[in-house]
């Protein structure tokens, strides 16, 4: 099972008070996206290298809580759709007590890195499709 990725806010990630400015949370879920996808044995260069980009369609963010510098989040990644053309993902943030202090998502499809035609993983890369499909089945979004 996927431990959830880890890290500590950086001091130029804080504002004047020690909290975390609201903008480096969407590059936080990217973090933790391509350490879940490295988890699976799927990073994004295998993807590129095979011809798939997955660009980013949609984000949401919503802030339950404030984290400060020096404090230790953890960042769960799910997998909450997936259909072969697109990918979508929630993610909680939660602080060193476990208390809840982000939720958010991020919405992707997959496209033909030489076209930018939009392509199904099922035909395009039977194997990559599979590792989601096992993943999301698996793996299911938590509540």
């Amino acid at each position: 099972m996927y431990p959830g990725y880890c890290r500590k806010p950086h001091y130029y990630e804080t504002d004047q008070m020690g909290i975390v400015h609201h903008s480096n949370y969407i590059r936080w879920f990217e973090e933790a996206r391509v350490d879940l996808l490295e988890y699976l044995g799927l990073p994004y260069q295998d993807m590129e290298q095979a011809g798939i980009i997955v660009p980013v369609l949609e984000v949401s963010c919503q802030y339950k809580g404030m984290i400060y510098y020096g404090e230790k989040v953890r960042i769960d990644t799910f997998v909450a759709k997936y259909n072969g053309a697109r990918l979508d993902f929630s993610y909680e943030i939660a602080n060193e007590k476990n208390q809840l202090v982000t939720t958010g998502t991020s919405k992707h499809c997959f496209l033909e890195q030489n076209s930018n035609r939009l392509t199904r993983l099922k035909k395009a890369q039977p194997i990559f499709h599979q590792i989601f499909e096992d993943y999301a089945k698996n793996n299911p979004q938590h509540p």
